[in-house]
């Protein structure tokens, strides 16, 4: 069994729960509610899709590149606002983007339960300069995942 497994039935679990709450939420709610960074929901839900691909990324990388690997700042400096505005999620089809969302974090769900063992030490250098592990990413990805959904209920029992 992967040692990862109670990590991706994590992750499958809150899929499950998640969407459809995603899905049931009015257009006003997903729109205009906005959090301490002045994301809506339809934006957290955008950066949770990137965080999902860069981290796909990262994993993919580190298992066949030689450690330690330096990649093109994303969640720094305003770069995953920036991520947000030019793909204009505020704008994107609502089904359309949490089934983006679900596919991508399912996704990543698939690519963990495939990681080489022997790669578990490989590591990245992050835009602060810290070396981190493909075990310690992988390890983290819940916390990163739980702390958006629990933005988002946040913004639902808002008002």
């Amino acid at each position: 069994m992967n040692e990862f497994e109670s990590i991706n039935q994590e992750l499958l679990s809150l899929i499950k729960e998640w969407e459809p709450k995603l899905l049931a939420l009015d257009n006003d709610v997903i729109t205009k509610r906005r959090n301490s960074q002045n994301r809506t929901i339809k934006q957290i839900v955008g950066h949770m899709v990137d965080s999902a691909s860069n981290n796909t990324h990262r994993i993919i990388h580190l298992q066949y590149q030689q450690s330690p690997l330096i990649f093109p700042d994303y969640a720094n400096l305003g770069n995953n606002d920036r991520w947000i505005a030019i793909q204009n999620y505020q704008e994107k089809d609502w089904n359309n983007l949490v089934q983006l969302w679900k596919s991508a974090n399912m996704h990543i769900v698939h690519v963990i339960r495939n990681i080489n063992t022997e790669k578990l030490d490989s590591v990245w250098i992050s835009a602060s300069n810290e070396k981190i592990s493909l075990k310690a990413m992988v390890v983290d990805f819940p916390r990163h995942f739980k702390l958006h959904l629990n933005e988002i209920n946040e913004l639902i029992n808002s008002n």
